[in-house]
């Protein structure tokens, strides 16, 4: 049974994953589910932190309504459905921390990468839009963390910030709603008392994204996609070190 002291945490947890999320487009399973590791068993945690990131994916729209790219939003969220139900359905069946390592190395390798190369970007093609959707839903699917590829393939198209964080969202609502009907319907439950918290975590959640939405306006433009990128090393350097 988990303990209200445990609820007020999550909570607090809950609003500044949100907040890092909204400011940089992703990061909130990052944030969240190592730390509710230690209290939850990970089939709860991937759960749990699936529905605060759907609610998540809803702020961003809402808050960024006019600024989703319809074209981009199919071509990375067709193939993100299919391969986060594949995902999530081995989501229990294969080494977490050697995935978690795998992707750390490859953020790692692509922010350095782009940083001594600062005139590379993906090419925008629709086989970048494509790939970038199917492995952002394999990995959502299977370890719950899987906005850094989408944002490593959606930087490439050079978006402005509001497109950005919408088309984003968006993206990330498909994929997520795949694999919460995927974990629910592999039997995975919430206990009551978690499920009594989201009276809580909700609001708490929009409240995260409101705060994020006011320090996106105050980024300059051209360095937004230099914000994101410090975003991706950091969270490839906590994959690589504590997966």
């Amino acid at each position: 049974m988990i303990a209200y002291e445990e609820i007020i945490f999550v909570a607090l947890l809950t609003l500044l994953a949100s907040l890092i999320g909204t400011l940089a487009g992703f990061g909130i399973s990052t944030i969240m589910v190592p730390v509710l590791l230690t209290v939850l068993p990970l089939p709860q945690t991937l759960l749990f932190v699936g529905i605060i990131h759907w609610f998540n994916d809803i702020w961003k729209m809402l808050l960024f309504r006019k600024g989703i790219r319809w074209k981009l939003f199919l071509a990375f969220g067709l193939p993100g459905i299919f391969t986060s139900f594949i995902g999530s359905s081995l989501s229990l069946r294969i080494s977490q921390e050697i995935l978690s390592r795998a992707l750390g190395v490859f953020l790692l390798v692509y922010v350095l990468f782009i940083t001594f190369n600062r005139t590379f970007k993906l090419s925008q093609r629709l086989s970048v839009a494509v790939s970038g959707g199917a492995l952002t839903g394999f990995f959502a699917g299977i370890f719950g963390i899987g906005g850094e590829i989408n944002a490593v393939a959606l930087s490439a198209f050079n978006l402005e910030k509001a497109i950005y964080i919408a088309t984003a969202g968006a993206i990330s609502f498909m994929i997520d709603s795949t694999r919460i009907a995927t974990y629910i319907g592999g039997g995975i439950r919430l206990n009551p008392a978690i499920l009594s918290g989201f009276f809580v975590f909700i609001p708490m959640s929009l409240i995260g994204a409101m705060i994020g939405r006011k320090g996106v306006e105050k980024i300059p433009q051209e360095k937004f996609r230099n914000f994101v990128a410090v975003f991706i090393f950091l969270f490839g350097m906590k994959l690589v070190l504590f997966p």
